[in-house]
């Protein structure tokens, strides 16, 4: 077939895909359906959009133009939500800052993203608005807010009967900057994740496809929206036209009457807050005959966890993936006759990390030299990703975007075994990234922090397991001379330089294995870890 010039793409037929239109198509399909619930109020799709306008035009007023960075530091808030629409129609690039971070590191993000603007919730304005200063960025704090001294505030919750102007021209390119994510970082400062509208777009279909979304579809707000844009589910559940439901926190003292009040049919989060949800006095009131579809990462369920789960009527779906795809890449669901098996046989099959979902591209176990391994179960090789939904690259960083993408393919680092049916299973991870209750942590930031204690000559973080938080970071100490620092003293040291949680849950003094060249033996380290855990295996 000849390829004529009549058949280009042009206006007509060729618009560019963008999560924003999800919310656009949802305010007119389903103007007086629920959209936000928070606090005791409710936002109809239509009251939504009124927000979102709001915000959108508050933008256009501080000057925010293409291409400018808004960051925003909040909690799971109707703002929050509503930035993920009101940034990118603007032509903006969403940043969404972690509030469990440091002035230090806030003021970083800011500098190093060249933010236009932040948006700071009460509980994170004291952080954001020390940063701001520092970097010479404008700080804007949310209504409630008392927020710092000469601090703007916005309010966005009045309500008005401005109508919802669907106005979409400043995205004219799917491959705009859609949103800016910060990792926790490997070797000290975090990298910058850049988002493109079309993988936004296609993962959050993919997302809707994945858990089963519909308009009748009740989603509860304990991931935190920071974390790669709530995994694009405040793109998904709009999408679908479903209900959000947010929350300040993902207390079970919150949670539980949540989950009854609004009828609430999904959630995702880490399992430390589903341990947190099984250990309190509220699961009393959990009607355990209708199923809640829970969606974990980043830490493999356990078979005690699994077994409380059932009683709660959590149906569990285990999801991997990075901040570089747009969070959840590929999924694990079992059959009716794998979820009918022993909690420990599910909990076997559920730790894997699955097969892509069906917008991700091609997720391949492979070699040193490229190629993919035998689907064996035993073969260990590097989870390579490569399709749509993959970050644009790193912001100000060519150099470790090329070595991400070398090859033709993204490299995770993590490394992982191909099963016969087609089922990766991570083994271990080629960087020291220990992952506690859904967190990264650097073990290299850790041991930056120790070797500046005047006592420690050498230190050596490592992940042990952990129950509760599925990993914390042990740190063992080889000191200086008859230095003697107690536990406790280190515990503090590391407490006044790291956020609490990277702080080591043990410290160990002793001297350090080595090789025969100096490097220290980290596989030795992360044994001696599970001996002190109690998992021997």
């Amino acid at each position: 077939m000849r390829v004529e010039p009549h058949l280009a793409p042009r206006a007509a037929n060729h618009v560019p895909l963008t999560p924003v239109e999800f919310l656009v198509r949802s305010v007119e399909v389903y103007p007086q359906r629920p959209a936000v619930a928070w606090n005791g109020r409710q936002w109809s799709y239509r009251d939504f959009g009124r927000m979102v306008g709001r915000f959108a035009r508050f933008l256009r007023a501080c000057g925010v133009a293409e291409g400018d960075v808004v960051s925003v530091m909040a909690s799971n808030r109707p703002e929050m939500l509503a930035a993920h629409y009101a940034v990118p129609m603007v032509g903006a690039v969403l940043n969404t800052i972690n509030t469990r971070l440091d002035t230090d590191t806030v003021s970083y993000i800011l500098s190093h993203s060249e933010s236009r603007l932040v948006v700071a919730d009460p509980a994170s304005v004291a952080v954001a608005s020390e940063a701001a200063r520092s970097t010479g960025t404008r700080c804007v704090a949310l209504a409630d807010g008392e927020g710092a001294e000469g601090t703007p505030r916005l309010d966005l919750l009045s309500d008005d009967d401005t109508p919802f102007e669907a106005e979409l021209s400043a995205i004219h390119d799917e491959w705009q900057p859609l949103c800016l994510n910060y990792t926790s970082g490997t070797t000290g400062r975090p990298k910058a994740v850049v988002y493109h509208h079309r993988g936004g777009y296609l993962n959050a279909l993919g997302n809707v496809l994945a858990l089963g979304l519909t308009s009748r579809s009740v989603y509860l707000w304990t991931l935190p929206m920071f974390h790669c844009n709530g995994w694009c589910h405040t793109w998904a559940v709009t999408a679908a036209g479903g209900l959000h439901v947010c929350l300040d926190r993902p207390d079970p003292a919150l949670l539980f009457p949540a989950i009854e009040a609004h009828g609430v049919t999904h959630m995702s989060c880490a399992p430390v807050v589903l341990y947190m949800m099984l250990n309190h006095p509220a699961r009393a009131t959990r009607d355990a005959s209708r199923c809640i579809m829970v969606a974990t990462g980043g830490a493999a369920p356990t078979s005690a966890l699994i077994a409380q789960l059932d009683a709660l009527g959590f149906d569990l779906t285990h999801l991997y993936g990075l901040t570089e795809s747009f969070g959840p890449a590929t999924l694990r669901e079992l059959s009716e006759e794998q979820r009918a098996e022993s909690s420990g046989v599910v909990a076997a099959e559920l730790a894997k990390q699955g097969v892509r979902h069906v917008a991700a591209g091609r997720a391949r176990v492979v070699d040193e030299e490229g190629e993919d391994v035998p689907m064996d179960g035993t073969t260990m090789g590097e989870i390579v990703l490569k399709g749509n939904t993959l970050m644009a690259g790193y912001y100000r960083d060519a150099e470790t975007t090329e070595q991400a993408f070398r090859g033709g393919v993204f490299h995770t680092g993590d490394l992982a075994v191909r099963h016969p049916d087609g089922n990766i299973e991570i083994r271990d991870r080629s960087k020291d990234i220990i992952i506690s209750g859904g967190e990264n942590i650097s073990s290299l930031e850790i041991e930056a922090v120790l070797h500046q204690h005047p006592a420690v000559l050498l230190a050596a973080v490592v992940a042990a397991p952990h129950e509760k938080w599925g990993e914390t970071p042990v740190a063992f100490v080889e000191l200086r001379g008859d230095a003697e620092p107690g536990e406790a003293d280190l515990r503090a040291f590391c407490r006044e330089r790291l956020a609490g949680y990277k702080v080591p849950s043990r410290f160990v003094p002793l001297e350090l294995p080595k090789t025969a060249t100096g490097k220290i033996q980290k596989f030795a380290l992360r044994e001696a870890a599970r001996r002190l855990s109690g998992n021997e295996g």
